[in-house]
């Protein structure tokens, strides 16, 4: 992992949590069950005796392409659901929220990351700062870095 990326779940709330556990399951899912067949169809191919009776018993060739078919139907599907969910992310993004031309002051910027405004300005004038976080995100301690090697 990138160290650039916060890895901080924790920090997500519980409907993204239930979200994204909801989705891995689906996709689990789906894998499984497109993965089944093929795998029934490869063991029978390899001449595995206990899957001849199994083959026989789900159709032979004739029901494989039937369940190809299901397959490419439900490949084509989530495909499109996909682009969908695409295009939709990408129209979203293209709206402009009313707030987003509001200018802020140092003053707002300072009560709402609570700090003070003397850190603020002495990160400004830094080549370089560290911000400590603690567990939940909240900003503990600012540490300008006057100097301008990086070493």
């Amino acid at each position: 992992m990138k160290d650039y990326i916060i890895n901080a779940p924790q920090l997500q709330s519980l409907q993204k949590r239930v979200g994204a556990l909801f989705v891995w399951v689906i996709c689990w899912v789906m894998w499984v069950y497109l993965l089944i067949p093929l795998v029934t169809l490869g063991s029978w191919v390899l001449g595995d005796k206990k899957y001849i009776n199994e083959m026989r018993w789900f159709g032979g060739y004739k029901s494989l392409l039937e369940l190809m078919e299901i397959y490419c139907v439900t490949l084509l599907v989530m495909v499109a659901l996909w682009l969908c969910w695409i295009v939709y992310r990408f129209l979203k993004s293209k709206v402009v929220m009313p707030s987003a031309h509001k200018v802020v002051s140092d003053t707002e910027l300072c009560v709402f990351y609570q700090v003070k405004i003397d850190e603020l300005q002495q990160c400004r004038d830094a080549a370089m700062v560290t911000v400590y976080f603690d567990d939940h995100g909240k900003i503990i301690q600012l540490d300008p870095h006057i100097d301008r090697t990086f070493s």
